[in-house]
């Protein structure tokens, strides 16, 4: 077990969530779809319907400053998309 990460709790899954009743997580990169199910259903409860993935390439990010140009890059990551069945919810804020 162990794929989900961290929930996606951002004005734009919010609202997806209120109307559509879906849930964003950020989880490993060689989960499937599958795993990404069971895990939802086994920690939260809830019947899932669907799962939708999102793979995210890592850019690379350029910055000039006094000391001279500082190059990185931003992380690779999996998004995963989960609707649920009418009437279940997910509730981010409950062990706080």
């Amino acid at each position: 077990m162990g794929y989900i990460i961290k929930p996606l709790v951002t004005e734009k899954m919010t609202a997806e969530t209120e109307k559509l009743n879906r849930f964003g997580f950020i989880v490993r990169p060689e989960a499937n779809k599958l795993e990404i199910k069971k895990e939802v259903e086994t920690l939260y409860n809830v019947t899932v319907l669907s799962v939708n993935t999102l793979r995210y390439a890592g850019k690379s990010k350029n910055r000039y400053t006094k000391s001279g140009l500082i190059k990185g890059k931003t992380n690779a990551y999996k998004k995963a998309i989960v609707t649920l069945k009418k009437g279940d919810t997910i509730d981010f804020y409950s062990n706080i």
